[in-house]
């Protein structure tokens, strides 16, 4: 600190700052929401500090000082969460017709409120998804409308609410020979599954909603949100997205077949409930993604929420998402093949 300037001693004091907060957050995806909410919040901004912290590593090393070492090494004791933010392209080349694809998207109810400024929008969606035909499709905040076409699918879908129907549902090119839910107490969110036969094997197929903190990636809207309130209500949607997800554990723990867990978790890579709902399984943009693999429309940073999690019983050969913005999530699809 002694051989800095003036503006670098207070660099490196913020640079200190987001190193141990990114430190910190290290630690979340063991401390249970209902016990530590205030701290789960920090989860959202790992990418974030994240990359600042990558910034200031850059800096300190083109300055040739040795506060570059801060930075490095907490970024090094975490870099498997530097992987769930960005991959270089890991997809293989396979034969598609041994493949198994899989899309999750969240709807955002076709634009049902004309959140978009799009006539086309639905028309451009059902174009979309008969352009890519996924074998397997989940979505989520999903309701029933004439003009999206799901022609040559199998559906297995669940609605509630009393204005507007709306819920999750899963679509299948093969036989859904069992489905059911598993509901959420005082939520529209659930989480559903579909026994689905490919061939001579039966897969299970989840799909699962966690609750919503509803933020708003609008600028001017967060700004009008005092940081105190925000941070509650977040707080408080992270606790019930606990125990919901202890609820669709209760069911998953069941389950004897090779299963594919897709879905809106409302929560990063770097939960807890996405650490307690992911367990053994394999994150398919973590095994063959690239990029940032964003699937939420926030302008800051990239955040992924959107999931698609396989058993080891599966070999992951591709992993993409698509910069289509026919809702506020990006759909993301996975090829794997049963092994």
């Amino acid at each position: 600190m002694r051989n800095l300037k003036g503006y670098e001693k207070l660099i490196f004091v913020v640079n200190s700052l987001m190193a141990f907060a990114l430190l910190l957050s290290y630690l979340l995806p063991y401390l249970e929401p209902e016990k530590f909410a205030f701290l789960s919040v920090l989860s959202l901004a790992v990418p974030f500090l994240i990359m600042i912290n990558i910034l200031f590593l850059v800096y300190w090393l083109l300055k040739v000082k040795r506060q570059l070492l801060l930075s490095l090494l907490v970024l090094g004791i975490g870099y498997s969460y530097l992987f769930s933010l960005y991959k270089f392209s890991s997809s293989k080349n396979v034969d598609d017709s041994k493949n198994l694809s899989v899309m999750n998207y969240n709807v955002r109810l076709f634009n049902a409120f004309n959140w978009i400024d799009d006539p086309n929008l639905k028309q451009n969606i059902s174009s979309f998804i008969l352009d890519k035909r996924p074998d397997v499709l989940c979505m989520q905040e999903y309701r029933p409308d004439a003009a999206v076409d799901f022609e040559g699918y199998q559906k297995y879908e669940h609605l509630s609410g009393d204005k507007v129907k709306n819920g999750q549902a899963i679509l299948s090119k093969f036989p859904i020979v069992n489905s059911g839910s598993i509901e959420f107490p005082n939520t529209s969110n659930n989480a559903i599954f579909a026994d689905i036969v490919m061939h001579s094997d039966t897969i299970r197929v989840y799909n699962v909603h966690l609750q919503s903190s509803k933020i708003n990636p609008k600028t001017e809207t967060l700004t009008q949100e005092t940081s105190e309130n925000l941070f509650k209500r977040v707080s408080t949607t992270f606790k019930a997205q606990q125990s919901q997800a202890e609820l669709f554990l209760k069911h998953k723990n069941k389950c004897t077949y090779q299963m594919i867990i897709c879905g809106d978790f409302n929560n990063t890579a770097y939960s807890y409930v996405y650490k307690e709902i992911k367990g053994d399984l394999i994150d398919a943009f973590v095994e063959a993604g690239n990029g940032f693999g964003r699937t939420f429309d926030f302008k800051f940073f990239p955040v992924r929420i959107d999931f698609v999690l396989v058993d080891d019983q599966f070999d992951i050969n591709s992993f993409k998402t698509f910069d289509v913005k026919y809702s506020d999530h990006y759909p993301i699809m996975a090829k794997v093949k049963l092994k």
